[in-house]
């Protein structure tokens, strides 16, 4: 089911407009055809510190808590949906966030905006699984995504997920580890475990308060 056009989105968009990029640009082969749609991270942010990214913000609920958590960090938070970037946006604006940038458009297009080498870590959290194995090559965990994350990230650097779906999890831990990811902090409830600093999503928060165990891994290439 869509979700009904929010009322005075384009006027509310407009006033986030200083902290969202729209990543629309891109050829459809999502190559990168110059440099010209190429992020100045320094420059967005006002300083060089480290970047880190979240894939699936939603409505800002995590990378907004994180950004108070790590001000010296700076995020930059991808979502498809203008209908809910939107808020997050509102979010970080209310709630005065010097630190968060926001990326709407697809995970495709980020190798056409990001930087190469330029991610400390990635954020993938509760990602749409997509059930049917047709649709495999649209989950986030795929190895076409992985393969655009590695040219991202620094040398190092670490995937985080979570997700209330087994299924999907098992998917990213055989992808992670068939191309050449290394695993650990594995977790099949992460919520009944000893895990400290958890950031509750509001995805996470519904399937929690449902019985549902959260799934969480870290990845990182040697």
């Amino acid at each position: 089911m869509r979700m009904r056009r929010k009322k005075h989105l384009e006027e509310r968009l407009a006033e986030c407009g200083d902290i969202i990029i729209y990543m629309d640009r891109a050829d459809r082969n999502f190559e990168v055809r110059d440099d010209a749609d190429m992020l100045d991270l320094p420059a967005l942010f006002g300083n060089d510190r480290p970047v880190e990214l979240e894939i699936g913000c939603g409505k800002g609920q995590f990378i907004c808590e994180l950004a108070q958590r790590q001000p010296e960090t700076n995020f930059l938070a991808v979502e498809k949906s203008s209908n809910v970037i939107v808020d997050a946006a509102d979010k970080a604006l209310e709630l005065g966030l010097k630190n968060v940038r926001f990326l709407r458009g697809g995970a495709e297009y980020l190798e056409c905006y990001i930087p190469a080498g330029s991610i400390e870590r990635i954020y993938l959290n509760f990602s749409c699984p997509f059930p049917k194995k047709s649709y495999a090559s649209h989950r986030l965990t795929h190895r076409r995504f992985l393969a655009i994350y590695e040219k991202l990230m620094k040398p190092g650097a670490e995937i985080h997920q979570k997700t209330d779906n087994r299924n999907f999890f098992e998917f990213s831990i055989e992808q992670l580890s068939g191309c050449g990811w290394t695993l650990k902090n594995i977790s099949l409830d992460l919520h009944n475990s000893d895990f400290e600093g958890n950031i509750v999503t509001e995805y996470e928060q519904r399937f929690s308060e449902q019985g549902l165990p959260i799934y969480r891994l870290e990845a990182y290439r040697k």
